[in-house]
Order: structure tokens, then C-alpha cells, then sequence
């Protein structure tokens, strides 16, 4: 006993040492870079320092209406402090040339909008999100970093962890769905992915967490437009990612264009000083999103030199495209508008971003055109990306065993998705080589071998409306019209259809009709695509509907008629190989829904982890007089969070926990037995919630606290398990305490959100 007590105590003595260690390496980097840092604020101007807080575009994609102008001029005056849409080696190399004969010789940092993917473009990250993978999404974030930082850059604008539960709203594409602590799961990861443990290694990205904050409950689901929240729910739902993400140690984080409570986030010093500062501690830097400075002129909070000295107030640091600060920050600071230590402040941390990349001790680490040769796009990063879309996709519907589909026969190919190849990245994939995906009936063709014959018809247009469609396929994404009557295209598609043994249908949205300014006030399939589907299924022959979405959708006809329906979102570069992948039974899907779908738009916004009401519906029948519901439709979602289906089917059974009590420190073990009851080995995301039945303030009737993706073949049972602890039951009560209060709850396992099985414990304090 003694000798195990002796071999404890070197342990632990060991243990503090090298913590002591690696505390004592962290100060000395800490005080190293100090030193630096002071030293060349000291040389420095205040023209130069407010050069630091300039972001310009270096013009290959943008995001507004306002172009950066004289850049290189602005460049050799030390009037930039980064540039973003500026990309390769060689033109990396040559603008920071012209930094490097400035007077400081300070470098340039380089970003750009690496969403999902660089030039091996991967799922969107809402379909990325349905994989409920967090090492695959880690992957794809590294698979970034390398290739864009293979092409010189070395700044990411994301991850975008902004919670989104209106559909309408474009930007929900780009994010991770509707719930807190899934979305702050992902948010580390991808911060993990892009930047390692050291920002300095030339194959990492500096991350810059967006959109800082609230910008996904935009009122209306209207894209720029107000937020009002009171702090419970944005303390408790909308703000956790961006403190996961920056917990996870991302670098910086981008301003939301959206007003918070009567102040922009621009500048809401609130936000930007009390919560990231003072109460988070985060020591990175802020910038601006695309003219967010000088767009506070049209929120009314005044001129340009007005707003600029409000921003840099505030805690906005680096000011995107405006040139605000560049143009009056030093009237500001002669007026007494501002002061040098803000400026000084900001520069400050700018210059500590650009010291962590490395870019003082070698300003050229990201211009290597051999890595640009030989680390973009390789045969084994399309591969990857080809098995991450599989597991993306969500099959909603599959009556009868429509699917997989049989290698002999006859398959149509039918709808205005099914030919086009810039549209199947997704949208904001601005770095893809977009002819370089290929069509759906080109993917199908492939990967259906040689005994199957592929016919195809476009059945009809995107939209109708010809203006609807131009604007649905900005970017390079269009889909050519045919100006024939829309009974005449049809007629060919149901012809085409007559002579095949299966049709699928590949219809939804455009990969524009989601993404940044592309709110939607109807998201369901155009009517021109549902005339062609109901005609279609006129035909007696066995339907598909390949469904390509940026969004929740309104399916309700659909899944009522169609006898098979799989959302294959939009999938990356190698989209529609996947597709084929899993229609042909290669892949069995597993993805599942990070996002409710709703039976009409007008129970938007839906979400899973809503507050009780003090009439609630419970148990009772559509409709009940005074109760919280709709004459019109039912409260229930047409497809919940967390569903999707599967080849196989999966049985729950012997759900049980370790104890009925949880006592502070201790541990609280669910578990539940997972059996396949199939024929084909598959892979069920089995999903752990909670639900607070008594509290100070008023809890979610449910809301996820794990999740576990397990793969089982034919026959074969797992006992899954869980742990829960009073750590996991906290949340900010109404005087923004962090607490886990005594009482009762219940918790639930199941396949998603809807189908569980409960039992009940108690916190014991």
C-alpha cells in the first residue's frame, strides 16, 4: 500500500512539474511576443496603425456592392493591414512584396470565405451538420486549411455557428442547424480543423467565428434585418457556439450586420467589450463583415466619421472594405472622439495575429507554389469528399423498399437539378472550379455501371418566372430555360418517364436559392417542379425524389405522394457520385436532420427545444379550443429534429439508469440496447435528451445532451451508453447565473427527437 501511495504521489509530482513546464513555455512565448509587439508599436505612426485596422478585397469574390479601390498604393503607404478574395501563391507573394518595401515592412494577412471545403468543395455545413460526425467535419476543416493554405492563404472567415430556426432564411445553409449544443460541438471541431495547436505551421488557417452575434433570428427570416432577444434565450440558445468555438481557441471573430436589442453589432459595446472581453476573456481580435462600418449610416447612428469612432469603441477592431477608419479615425482622435490607447488597442491585437501566424518570421510561409501543385485537390481528398456526402444525405421517405435502386433496367433522369454541375457545390463554395463537378446524370451514369440505360428530359424550369430564376442562379450557378409552353416540357418528361422502370426526380432549390440574401417567403418546391412531380407519379412508375436543399423545406404534398424521398442537400464537388453511391445501395444512408421541417411556412419558426406554454396542447387532438395550436394544421413538424432513415431498421430496447438520483461530482449512466433488425448493415445515430421539469426560469421540453453514431450489421445488438452530470443540467437562470437547480427530470434516447423512451431521475443537492 505504501509503494502504491509513493508511486501516486511521483505520479502527481511528475504531473505538476510538466504543467509547471508548459506553463512557464507558454509565459516566456507570451512575454516574447510582448516584447515584439511593443517594440513595433512604438516605431509606428498613428497612420500606420490605423493602416492595421484596414481590411480591403483584393477583388476575386465579393459579398456587397463596394469594391476596394488604389489597393496597392494604400499597400506600400502601410494603409492595409490584411486583404481577403485574393488567392494563389504567386499573386500572394507579389502583393505582400509590396508590404514588405513599406516602411515597417509589416506583412499582410491573406483570408477568404473557406465555408465547406477549398477547391475540394464538401457538403454544405448544414448537410455536413446531418452527418452528426464531429471527426469527419474536423477532417474537412484540415482538408481546408491545407489547400487554402496551399494557395497562400491563411485566415478563414469561419466557422459560421450561428443558430438558425427560420427556414426563410437564406443563411441557414452555411451553419450547423437549429440546436445549441450540437452546434457548439461542431463549432470546436472546425476550429480544431483549420487551426491544430500551432497557427504558425504553414498548413493551418487562422479561423474567424461568425456571425458575432444573434444573426440567424433575423426577424421575418429576412437576410441583414433586426434581432430582439431577451438574454435568457440568447444566453441560454444563440450564444454558446461562439463561446465553444472561441473556448476551442479561434483566433478571431467577425461582427453580424443585424441590429441586438436597438444597437448594431457593430458597434454594441455591450457585446463586444462586457460578453467577449470581460466576461469570455477573448484575447483575439474583431472584425467588421463586408461594410458593416459604414452601414451604420443607413441604421441611423450617423455619419461615417461618427460610426467608425463608435465601432473601434465598441471592441470592432479591423474594419472590412468601409475604409472608416482609414479615412477618419485620426480626425476622431484629434477631436477626442477617440483616443490612441483604442487605436493602439486594436492594432495591437492585429499585429498579435499576424505574430501567431508567423508571418513576422517569414512573410512569404504561405506562398509555396510546389505545395499549391501538390495539396489542392488530390485523388485522395476527392475520395474523402465523395464518402463525406454520403453520409450527409437524409432519407425521409422510402415506402416499399423504392430503395436502393437495381443495376438493370431503365432509370429517367428527370428535373431541372439533374443536368447542371455549377450548382451541385452548394453555395458559398466561391473557390470551386464549378465545371469540375460533374451533373447528376453524368454521376448516375457512372456509378450505375453498364447494364443500366439512363434517360433524361428537364421536365421542366427551375421556377416559372424567369426573372425568379436569373436571380436563383447568381454566381455562376445558371441553369439554361426552355422557352417552350410548361405543358410541352412536361409532356416530354412523362414520355420520357413511360419508357424507363424508375424515375428519379431531381428537384428542390437551386444552390442559390439559400446563402447569403436568399431569404425565402415560400420554401417549398416551385410549383413548376411540383406540376412536373404530380405528373410524374401520374405515371404508375415508381418515383424518387432527389431533393437538393440549403434548407428546411415544405414537403407535405411530397411525402404524402412520393413513395421515396432522399435530401441530398448540396453535396460538394463530388455530390452527385455520392448520390448515386447511396441510390444504388454502395452506401446505406445515415444522415439525420439538424433542422425541423415543417408541414407549412406558417409554423415557422419550428424548433425542437420550445418553452411550455401555460396551455399546452399535450395529448389532446388537433384542434382544442383555448390550448396552444392552429385551426389549420397541427403543431407536430413533417419530419422532426434528429430523423432520417435508414436501409435496415433499428429496435430500442432495456432503456435503464444506473441510478434515480444525480448528486454534484457524481456520474448518472444511461444506457439502451441497439439491435439491427435488418437485413444490411447500417449506422443509427442514437441521441440523448433531457428536459428540466421544475425550474427558476422556464426550460425546453427537450434538449439534446449527446449523441453517439454507432454501426451495427444484421442482427448484431450494442448496449449504448451515456453519462450525464450536474455540469450538463446547467443553464443561465434569470439573474445569468450558470446553475444546475435540485429537482426532478426526465431523460429520453431514441432515433431522433419525437420517437423516445424516457425515465426519471432527480438532482440531489
Amino acid at each position: 500500500m505504501k509503494k502504491i501511495s509513493c508511486l501516486f504521489l511521483l505520479a502527481a509530482l511528475l504531473s505538476n512539474s510538466i504543467f509547471a513546464q508548459q506553463k512557464k513555455t507558454v509565459n516566456l512565448a507570451q512575454q516574447k511576443m510582448d516584447t515584439f509587439i511593443n517594440s513595433l508599436l512604438s516605431k509606428m505612426t498613428v497612420d500606420e496603425k490605423i493602416g492595421q485596422l484596414n481590411l480591403v478585397t483584393g477583388g476575386e469574390a465579393t459579398t456587397g456592392a463596394t469594391v476596394s479601390t488604389d489597393v496597392e498604393a494604400k499597400i506600400a503607404k502601410g494603409n492595409v493591414g490584411g486583404i481577403f478574395s485574393m488567392t494563389t501563391p504567386e499573386k500572394i507573394r507579389r502583393t505582400q512584396e509590396i508590404a514588405m518595401k513599406s516602411r515597417l515592412k509589416i506583412p499582410l494577412i491573406f483570408g477568404q470565405d473557406v465555408i465547406h471545403g477549398y477547391k475540394t468543395t464538401f457538403p454544405i455545413p448544414l448537410a455536413l451538420a446531418a452527418s452528426w460526425d464531429l471527426l469527419l467535419i474536423e477532417k474537412t476543416a484540415r482538408v481546408a486549411a491545407i489547400e487554402a493554405s496551399a494557395d497562400g492563404l491563411n485566415w478563414t472567415f469561419s466557422p459560421m455557428v450561428d443558430i438558425a430556426r427560420d427556414a426563410r432564411w437564406g443563411r441557414i445553409a452555411e451553419g450547423s442547424g437549429e440546436d445549441t449544443y450540437l452546434g457548439s460541438q461542431i463549432a470546436k471541431v472546425m476550429v480544431r480543423g483549420y487551426q491544430e495547436n500551432d497557427l504558425s505551421k504553414n498548413n493551418t488557417l487562422m479561423a474567424c467565428v461568425k456571425h458575432f452575434a444573434l444573426y440567424g433570428a433575423a426577424e421575418a427570416g429576412r437576410d441583414y434585418n433586426t434581432t430582439d432577444m431577451s438574454l435568457d434565450r440568447m444566453y441560454n440558445e444563440y450564444l454558446p457556439p461562439y463561446k465553444a468555438a472561441l473556448d476551442a481557441g479561434a483566433g478571431s471573430i467577425m461582427v453580424s450586420f443585424n441590429d441586438i436589442n436597438g444597437v448594431p453589432a457593430t458597434a454594441n459595446k455591450w457585446l463586444l467589450t462586457d460578453v467577449l472581453r470581460k466576461q469570455w476573456g477573448f484575447k483575439g481580435f474583431v472584425a467588421s463583415d463586408y461594410t458593416g462600418v459604414v452601414e451604420l449610416v443607413n441604421h441611423g447612428l450617423g455619419d461615417l466619421k461618427t460610426v467608425s469612432a463608435l465601432s473601434l469603441k465598441a471592441g470592432t477592431d479591423m474594419d472590412m472594405v468601409s475604409e472608416g477608419y482609414l479615412l477618419t479615425l485620426k480626425q476622431s482622435l484629434k477631436e477626442g472622439k477617440v483616443t490612441i490607447v483604442q487605436i493602439n488597442n486594436a492594432c495591437r491585437l492585429i499585429l498579435e495575429a499576424k505574430y501567431k501566424l508567423g508571418l513576422f518570421e517569414d512573410p512569404f510561409r504561405y506562398c509555396s507554389e510546389e505545395r499549391a501543385k501538390t495539396e489542392i485537390l488530390t485523388p485522395a481528398n476527392i475520395q474523402f469528399a465523395r464518402e463525406a456526402a454520403t453520409k450527409t444525405f437524409v432519407l425521409l421517405k422510402n415506402d416499399n423498399q423504392t430503395l436502393p435502386l437495381k443495376r438493370t433496367g431503365t432509370i429517367a433522369v428527370i428535373g431541372p437539378l439533374a443536368n447542371t454541375s455549377t450548382n451541385m457545390p452548394g453555395t458559398w463554395s466561391v473557390n470551386a472550379d464549378l465545371a469540375k463537378a460533374p451533373t447528376l446524370l453524368q454521376g448516375l451514369t457512372e456509378v450505375a455501371g453498364k447494364d443500366v440505360k439512363i434517360l433524361h428530359a428537364l421536365g421542366s424550369n427551375l421556377i416559372a418566372d424567369a426573372n425568379q430564376q436569373t436571380w436563383a442562379t447568381a454566381h455562376g450557378r445558371d441553369i439554361p430555360r426552355d422557352n417552350r409552353p410548361e405543358e410541352e416540357i412536361i409532356a416530354e418528361a412523362v414520355k420520357t418517364a413511360s419508357k424507363a422502370d424508375v424515375v428519379v426526380a431531381a428537384l428542390g432549390e437551386a444552390s442559390e436559392m439559400s446563402g447569403e440574401s436568399s431569404s425565402r417567403t415560400d420554401i417549398g418546391i416551385p410549383e413548376t417542379q411540383k406540376k412536373l412531380l404530380a405528373a410524374l407519379l401520374k405515371t404508375g412508375k415508381p418515383v424518387v425524389l432527389v431533393l437538393f436543399a440549403g434548407r428546411p423545406m415544405t414537403l407535405k404534398w411530397e411525402s404524402e405522394n412520393v413513395p421515396a424521398i432522399l435530401n441530398v442537400w448540396f453535396g460538394g464537388i463530388e455530390a452527385t457520385r455520392a448520390i448515386g453511391d447511396v441510390l444504388f445501395g454502395d452506401v446505406n444512408p445515415s444522415g439525420k436532420l439538424t433542422v425541423t421541417f415543417p408541414q407549412n411556412i406558417g409554423q415557422v419558426p419550428l424548433y425542437y427545444s420550445h418553452k411550455n406554454t401555460g396551455r399546452p396542447l399535450g395529448d389532446k387532438p388537433w384542434f382544442t379550443r383555448f390550448q396552444s395550436n392552429y385551426l389549420d394544421v397541427s403543431n407536430e413538424p413533417l419530419y422532426p429534429f434528429g430523423f432520417g432513415l435508414s436501409y435496415t431498421t433499428f429496435d430500442y430496447s432495456n432503456f435503464k439508469l444506473s441510478s434515480n438520483t444525480l448528486k454534484p461530482g457524481q456520474k448518472l449512466i444511461a444506457n439502451v440496447t441497439l439491435t439491427n433488425t435488418g437485413k444490411v448493415a447500417g449506422e443509427e445515430i442514437v441521441q440523448l435528451y433531457t428536459r428540466d421539469l421544475v425550474g427558476t426560469s422556464t426550460r425546453p421540453v427537450k434538449e439534446l445532451k449527446g449523441f453517439q453514431k454507432i454501426k451495427l450489421q444484421p442482427g448484431e445488438s450494442k448496449v449504448v451508453t451515456f453519462s450525464l452530470t450536474e455540469e450538463d443540467l446547467k443553464f443561465f437562470n434569470s439573474d445569468l447565473k450558470f446553475v444546475a437547480e435540485s429537482g426532478d427530470f426526465k431523460v429520453f434516447v431514441g432515433p431522433n427527437v419525437r420517437d423516445v423512451k424516457e425515465a426519471d431521475f432527480k438532482l440531489v443537492k
